[in-house]
């Protein structure tokens, strides 16, 4: 093992669900501010092993904005993020190890094949040799992608290619996952292999924090979730305690795709203080 090589999960066992103490990240207070503009506006949450954490907003929320400084790539005003015990802005290194990262735009090579791209990735993480080959074997598994691991990312499809993003994100076993709404722009088969292959790793003691639009995605996959809106948590908790705040204050209208990934599409709105 490399030096380079975060601690597998430890998945909790069923019928014992994981705490606040034994969370991979904790968001404290996180503020960003542009210009005259805040972005991120003082937002708090945590993410546990074995779960899938919502984070559900229209665009211009301040999704993306959170993801960037959890993982180290945008500097916070104000606040703190912890991954796996490091302070991201103090000890960034150790964090970023910890966690893979799946940006909503594609971040891979089209010219290299599936098993060139996740090699490179897995060499930058420090993998090299049998370990590399066995980094790469488990990423291959974890999105289904092995009998197409020699053809070159510019001859799949784009559900394909979405899954390859999320292998990137998985190489090197990270403890925490990000991901900056994965399924946009996908069919409704390849929306629901990857809300099935998200669902497996938090089974598997994976925590991963899911950006999306669409409320019937969070349904699928997360127990907790924070509802932001112009970069504040509008909402926050259990879902069926987010669900029961409907009826009260300021609507919030989230779209969901012509056809709902894991069940019948229907419109959703939530009314939060």
């Amino acid at each position: 093992m490399t030096d380079a090589s975060p601690t597998p999960p430890s998945p909790t066992p069923r019928g014992e669900p994981a705490t606040a103490s034994d969370a991979v990240l904790v968001v404290d207070g996180l503020v960003k501010r542009y210009a005259d503009a805040i972005a991120v506006d003082h937002v708090s949450f945590d993410v546990r092993p074995g779960e899938v954490y919502g984070l559900l907003g229209p665009n211009g929320a301040g999704k993306t904005t959170t993801l960037g400084v959890i993982a180290g790539l945008v500097r916070a005003d104000a606040g703190s993020v912890r991954v796996a015990g490091h302070a991201v802005e103090r000890d960034p290194l150790p964090a970023q190890r910890a966690m893979g990262v799946v940006p909503q735009a594609l971040a891979l090579y089209p010219d290299l094949t599936v098993r060139q791209n996740l090699g490179y990735f897995a060499r930058l993480k420090g993998f090299a040799g049998a370990e590399g080959r066995r980094v790469v074997a488990d990423a291959l598994a974890a999105v289904d992608l092995a009998a197409e691991a020699d053809r070159r990312a510019t001859t799949l499809s784009g559900g394909m290619n979405r899954r390859l993003n999320l292998a990137i994100g998985l190489v090197g076993r990270p403890r925490l996952l990000l991901l900056d709404e994965p399924t946009v722009g996908l069919d409704p088969r390849s929306r629901r292999h990857i809300l099935d292959s998200v669902r497996r790793l938090a089974d598997e003691g994976l925590a991963v924090l899911f950006t999306s639009h669409y409320m019937e995605e969070v349904e699928y996959l997360c127990r907790r979730l924070a509802i932001l809106d112009r970069g504040r948590v509008i909402a926050q908790g259990p879902l069926d305690e987010v669900r029961a705040l409907a009826g009260e204050g300021v609507v919030l209208r989230v779209p969901l795709p012509a056809v709902a990934p894991p069940s019948t599409s229907r419109s959703w709105t939530c009314a939060c203080r």
